[in-house]
């Protein structure tokens, strides 16, 4: 099979001033990771990887660069899927780490678990052998200005950044390799002033991400709460077998806007190697590779 990649950077009504930023970014990630899939890298690695190189960029909101909950602190969701076994890792609510991730990829390869939130997940992610960082490691200026405004704005709603032109949201990666194996991963800092304790769609599987080597894999990104009620990752994925992939994206983002009034985006890869992308929001970043000679990144689908 001939590798194939392709990531997202959220899907948002980001201003043209933060547009080439955001393109930039997941550009580089495909810039990066691409390369070693035609080495021979995994899906699972190249998934995790890719994602690693998003939550390290302020841009996005996951990792560094996350949006504040309603008392001022990062709490930060992810998971990972392998599509050989079903197998997955999620971390939901966990606090001052700059991979989520690879986290998540511990639980599912060093657990009897697939899903560890906030304590359990601290602890974890330290025998792990994690690094702790301070609070301010991840805290960008552009969210705490952000969170200041909004902190006591009584009409504020989580899914008002939408709206705002903010330009941050969830990050994922979707990939298939040299064997045909396929992965997906998703992080998020989550909702701009969320609830303590919130958990949105990105840990959960069928939601946040999927991964099944007979049917495709999916990253998603968007309003969590909306993407949950109809599992937009799995309804993606079972859309595949009967649609060409870039019908069955459009057909998955239409179940979330007529179904439950849904904003969002989704990437993925078909069983057969074909991408797929689509959101209804005004923008979403992506960037994928169309063979190992060119990259091709957008902030629209059309």
């Amino acid at each position: 099979m001939i590798p194939k990649l392709i990531v997202h950077g959220g899907a948002w009504n980001f201003s043209k001033e933060t547009e080439k930023v955001h393109q930039d970014g997941v550009k580089r990630a495909v810039e990066i990771i691409y390369p070693l899939l035609l080495d021979g890298m995994s899906a699972l690695d190249a998934a995790e990887k890719a994602v690693n190189i998003l939550e390290e960029d302020p841009t996005y909101d996951a990792g560094r660069g996350a949006f504040l909950n309603e008392i001022g602190e990062i709490e930060l969701d992810a998971m990972i899927m392998d599509g050989r076994d079903l197998s997955f890792g999620a971390v939901a609510a966990i606090q001052n780490f700059l991979h989520p991730v690879s986290i998540a990829r511990k639980v599912m390869e060093k657990t009897e678990h697939c899903l560890l939130v906030g304590r359990g997940a601290q602890s974890f992610a330290q025998a792990e052998g994690f690094s702790v960082l301070a609070p301010a490691e991840l805290l960008t200026e552009r969210e705490l200005v952000f969170f200041q405004k909004i902190q006591h704005d009584t009409s504020f709603r989580t899914h008002h950044p939408f709206d705002l032109n903010k330009p941050s949201d969830t990050v994922g990666a979707v990939v298939m390799d040299h064997h045909g194996n396929l992965a997906a991963a998703t992080s998020t800092g989550g909702t701009a002033r969320k609830k303590l304790g919130r958990v949105g769609d990105s840990p959960i599987v069928g939601a946040g991400a999927y991964a099944d080597n007979q049917l495709g894999a999916v990253s998603t990104t968007g309003w969590g709460e909306s993407i949950m009620k109809v599992l937009l990752a799995k309804t993606l994925c079972d859309l595949f077998p009967k649609n060409s992939s870039m019908k069955a994206a459009v057909k998955a983002i239409g179940v979330l806007e007529k179904r439950v009034s849904g904003l969002g985006g989704v990437i993925g890869i078909n069983a057969a190697g074909d991408y797929a992308f689509a959101h209804n929001t005004p923008k979403m970043a992506f960037a994928y590779a169309n063979g190992p000679k060119e990259i091709v990144a957008k902030t629209k689908f059309e």
